[in-house]
């Protein structure tokens, strides 16, 4: 998978951005300097111009990019989806039990990030906290009924859709295949923010995985 992934480009919806930041050396610096700036000071605090004194380049020469921070925060939201569905892709293409198939599949969607060396301009691990903290602000907006239809989602909806259909491989009659499978992707965030934010409101710590309390929540649910 390593070499594979070397060749790999994440494709993302080309309404989110004005030019492909991977097309370019300023756009790969505004994408790798992003992430370590809205992982320090928080979605909120961060802006193009602080970006911009960052790497030493014009707030204006950002903008050629991404029409605002939102839109940049939806393109690194939607590659992170698209990294992680690769990784489901090739870990489980050769497993034909579908039990099997989906313990995997929870097991990659819930574990901890360890950095991809494929992007070097990328800091998974970074990224993976930036999801886990802010990608309900890039839908919980007024506009998000526009953005779904203009298929600013498409990539992480794909991703649900993917586990919903291993779902149904394992049992075809459980009636909440897609309600599940988003449980799971949804829920794998809150439980690792609460892992890091809020310890009493969870079971999960460093012996027991988010992966361990959602095979067991699917599973159980499935058996029933």
């Amino acid at each position: 998978m390593k070499y594979l992934l070397q060749d790999l480009k994440v494709r993302i919806n080309d309404k989110i951005y004005i030019k492909d930041p991977e097309s370019s050396a300023l756009g790969k610096r505004i994408i790798e300097n992003s992430i370590l700036m809205i992982h320090d000071l928080g979605f909120e605090s961060f802006t193009f111009k602080k970006l911009g004194e960052k790497i030493g380049s014009n707030e204006s020469s950002i903008y050629r990019y991404f029409e605002n921070k939102h839109k940049l925060l939806l393109y690194l939201t939607s590659w992170y989806w698209g990294w992680l569905e690769y990784q489901l892709v090739f870990d489980t293409n050769s497993i034909s039990n579908p039990e099997e198939k989906l313990k995997k599949a929870i097991e990659i969607i819930t574990r901890s990030v360890k950095e991809d060396s494929s992007f070097s301009h990328i800091n998974e691990v970074l990224l993976n906290k930036i999801v886990v903290n802010e990608y309900s602000k890039s839908y919980l907006t007024k506009e998000v009924d526009n953005e779904n239809k203009d298929g600013y989602f498409s990539i992480y909806k794909r991703l649900v859709t993917r586990i919903k259909d291993m779902i149904i491989e394992v049992n075809n009659e459980y009636p909440y295949p897609s309600s599940l499978s988003s449980t799971v992707i949804e829920g794998a965030l809150h439980q690792h923010f609460l892992k890091e934010h809020f310890i009493s409101l969870t079971d999960c710590n460093n012996k027991v995985t988010p992966a361990k309390y959602f095979i067991d929540l699917v599973f159980n649910s499935l058996r029933k």
